[in-house]
């Protein structure tokens, strides 16, 4: 390995690799970017119907944000096994992946339905102590809890796709999904063109809507138009010991990674919603513009993890070193620019919603404050989820979130609020501050470069 780092420029000179990344960077962000919309949608104009609405759309999409984890986990452990065999051309793998993926899609799916149908509120109690905003919070979630189920399937299908680079149909789909959710929006909630005023449940029947759409194009696509995967051939749910295997393998660490971070946001969050019903109000506002331009971090963690597992894949080990340290200070930059941006446009974003005094100071203060956490996630997510997880070593993640999370920020986050009794303010620095202090094990780990493993099998033994 040091051999390989004498050998290679600290930064990649490659132009392949710029205009592959830039290209795939633009178009997931901005496919990442309208999709995220279609709950901004919800919250724009549940915000603007009233504030009790947007509390119980804020509550229920807690839940949606878990029901991404698990979506996001299944995803990248097909993206991380399929972007190797991608780099060696090999499709039949990655399309029997694919199967693997969506049986276990399904199943996740059935169990969330179960969970969210039977006990809403048992739910819903988790994150709000409020009666008003459990109220509307069980009025959207028992219609929009379906999306759920469909979200998932067609992110494995995006993911399918984007593990062989077509990453174009992806934002197609979003631009179609945002325009039918807004328009279905201002119909249902606000009762226009003679339609019944739904308020909440209209937000949550536009959303239904839309997610079904992006299911049906995705599907259509896969079946009409898709020269890569032709994934509908016969097969694709087929047994295979060896890849079921090396899949479980991969999955399990990612799984608990996602999951293990993914719980603490929305109990984070019901700390927060425990102390003031300004609080939740305010928090809301804030988290929604900082997971706005998350969508492009995200894209920057997706794409890499894509590059990384080509270039291992084709045998390309030589130049991983150098394309990570090149993703890893474009990482930098992009966490400063969206930083400055989220502080600069706090005021005239804030103007978009109908929040009372105390809520809306409080939500000014917390956007700062996610703009300095923002720099710092935008270094060490893409790095350890892209990167690192696509370099093909899993189980580092795993282990960083376990200990930084659940040793370190869940504890003093209870402190904060429930024992030292902090302003909300503090509060939300203390929940948040793992997005800081983890560049450095990420750094570390990074520059040890032994995050670079080969995971394909050989045809021979695929079935071992």
């Amino acid at each position: 390995m040091e051999s390989a780092k004498i050998r290679q420029p600290f930064f990649t000179h490659d132009r392949l690799f710029y205009r592959t990344l830039f290209r795939m960077l633009l178009i997931v962000a901005l496919q990442n970017i309208v999709a995220y919309s279609v709950n901004m949608a919800d919250n724009i104009m549940l915000g603007s119907y009233s504030q009790e609405a947007l509390s119980g759309a804020a509550t229920v999409n807690q839940i949606f944000f878990m029901v991404q984890q698990f979506a996001l986990s299944i995803g990248n452990a097909l993206v991380v096994l399929a972007a190797q065999y991608w780099g060696q051309k090999r499709i039949e793998p990655i399309r029997t992946i694919t199967g693997i993926s969506l049986k276990l899609g399904l199943i996740v799916s059935a169990c969330i339905l179960l969970i969210c149908g039977f006990f809403p509120e048992m739910v819903l109690r988790i994150f709000t102590n409020s009666p008003e905003i459990i109220a509307e919070g069980k009025s959207y979630l028992l219609l929009v809890m379906w999306s759920f189920a469909l979200f998932i399937i067609t992110n494995i299908l995006m993911s399918a796709l984007r593990a062989v680079e077509t990453v174009n149909i992806s934002f197609y789909i979003s631009v179609v999904s945002l325009i039918v959710n807004v328009c279905i929006n201002y119909v249902l909630i606000f009762g226009k063109f003679g339609m019944p005023e739904m308020g909440i449940r209209g937000a949550a029947i536009g959303t239904l809507i839309a997610r079904a759409l992006e299911l049906v194009i995705v599907i259509i696509y896969l079946a009409k138009a898709d020269t890569k995967l032709h994934l509908f051939q016969k097969g694709l749910f087929s047994f295979n010991s060896g890849l079921k295997k090396d899949y479980t393998k991969v999955y399990l660490p990612i799984m608990c990674a996602q999951v293990l971070w993914g719980v603490s946001v929305p109990m984070q969050t019901a700390i927060l919603g425990h102390l003031s019903a300004d609080a939740i109000a305010a928090n809301s506002v804030a988290t929604t513009f900082y997971q706005y331009l998350k969508v492009i971090v995200l894209a920057m963690s997706s794409t890499s993890a894509v590059m990384i597992g080509n270039a291992i894949g084709r045998g390309e080990r030589d130049k991983v070193c150098s394309a990570g340290r090149t993703l890893a200070v474009i990482d930098v930059i992009i966490g400063v620019a969206l930083g400055l941006a989220l502080m600069a446009l706090r005021r005239p974003l804030l103007s978009l919603y109908n929040l009372n005094d105390a809520a809306t100071e409080m939500a000014l203060n917390l956007i700062v404050v996610m703009g300095f956490i923002m720099m710092g996630m935008s270094y060490q997510m893409p790095v350890s989820f892209g990167v690192i997880q696509g370099g093909g070593d899993t189980t580092f993640t795993m282990k960083m979130n376990m200990i930084s999370t659940w040793c370190i920020v869940m504890p003093l986050s209870f402190m904060a609020a429930f024992w030292w009794k902090w302003p909300v303010v503090l509060v939300v620095i203390v929940i948040q501050s793992d997005q800081i202090f983890k560049c450095l094990p990420v750094f570390i780990h990074f520059r040890k470069y032994q995050w670079m493993k080969k995971l394909t099998r050989e045809e021979h033994d695929q079935y071992e």
